[in-house]
């Protein structure tokens, strides 16, 4: 416990601060497609994704390994470099969420500590082939392998059900996204939950509380596992308007083709490894789900804003880390001012966001987009 120091329990805090952000700013990659075609209600949704999120947290740590040891040199990493990466990571969720923009916390986590690694230890602290073989491919690959899964899905899910009642077939299909709905939280819990899982092994490493090369502990798994349900079950109601209603007009077949896409892609990168970002995957699955469907109208400058987003994930979220590294390897004073202007931009955003609240009464309506939107 002697490497248990005060900066490294706070540290901890804001790893489990991120995973909580984590939560509710991914809620919508399981459930918005539910919550948009009737299947579960809001309430019912973020509470099934909560408990399978937790559950998920426990099946795997392949991909907490990648973070621990492989995009950063643990040898080189400090915890005030931990720390400041978390502190990009956080921010960038918190804006994007304001926005409704469904970016990748994923992303925003990675970028946030190769940002502060590079200032803090230099370029030889960031391994950067694992970055392009663990993240940046995948991160490419990922949403266009779903999106044609689903898309083919879809367009198999409507030829084979042309003739039978439309009542049935959304009845059936509603069902079939329960189950659909539920394994995409699984899946998200072996994935996403895990990366905070890394980041405090990494602290760990970092201070000699465990060997270079170590798994995550049990009561690590454990209170990321709960950080990440919590912020799942209070649901970040913005980015579930625009997955669900943004994107494209989702009916229970799309949905579920869109789940089942996900997950499958989801869990194969968790046994891999692949440290991708599930928000993309079920942006890329959901896009598809609309050109599989006849006459479906896709929203094409929204899913342009969420492209931007993505490609500015990992770049800002690094270049905050940067800065914050910059200011937290001075010592305690700077760590110290660190957390408290990261407080005080958090709960500016927090404070943004009252001015137009979106709920589980008005997550179904549609967000208002121009009209050359549609295509």
């Amino acid at each position: 416990m002697e490497h248990i120091t005060f900066l490294v329990v706070v540290v901890i805090i804001t790893a489990l601060a991120f995973d909580f952000t984590n939560g509710f700013h991914d809620t919508a990659n399981a459930m918005a497609t539910s919550i948009a075609t009737g299947a579960l209600r809001p309430k019912v949704a973020v509470a099934i994704s909560a408990v399978l999120n937790l559950v998920g947290a426990f099946l795997s740590v392949e991909v907490a390994k990648t973070i621990s040891g492989g995009i950063v040199d643990d040898r080189l990493v400090t915890p005030p470099m931990v720390f400041a990466g978390l502190v990009g990571a956080i921010l960038w969720n918190l804006l994007t969420w304001l926005l409704g923009l469904p970016s990748s916390s994923s992303h925003a986590l990675f970028g946030g500590l190769i940002g502060a690694v590079w200032v803090g230890a230099g370029m030889q602290g960031v391994h950067f082939g694992t970055v392009l073989e663990k993240i940046l491919i995948p991160a490419v690959a990922s949403p266009l392998i779903a999106g044609f899964v689903a898309m083919t899905a879809t367009f198999l899910a409507y030829t084979m059900t042309a003739r039978a009642r439309h009542e049935s077939v959304t009845r059936t299909f509603r069902l079939g996204q329960v189950a659909s709905a539920s394994l995409v939280s699984l899946a998200h819990g072996t994935n996403d939950a895990q990366k905070t899982m890394g980041v405090i092994t990494l602290t760990l490493i970092s201070t000699g509380a465990l060997a270079s090369g170590s798994a995550p502990p049990f009561w690590v798994i454990t209170i990321a596992g709960l950080a990440i349900a919590l912020g799942t079950y209070l649901g970040g109601w913005r980015i579930i308007r625009t997955m669900g209603k943004g994107i494209t007009e989702i009916e229970s077949p799309q949905g579920f083709a869109a789940e089942a896409s996900a997950t499958t892609v989801i869990l194969a990168s968790s046994h891999l490894g692949f440290a991708l970002s599930t928000t993309q995957v079920v942006s890329g699955a959901i896009l598809g789900t609309g050109l599989g469907r006849r006459l479906a109208r896709v929203r094409w400058s929204v899913a342009g804003r969420m492209a931007l987003a993505w490609l500015l994930t990992l770049p800002a979220a690094a270049a905050v880390g940067a800065v914050a590294a910059a200011v937290a390897t001075t010592g305690t004073l700077g760590v110290t001012i660190a957390a408290l202007v990261t407080i005080a931009a958090a709960a500016g955003l927090y404070a943004a966001s009252r001015r137009n609240p979106v709920h589980a009464g008005n997550v179904n309506d549609v967000p208002p987009v121009p009209q050359q939107a549609a295509a």
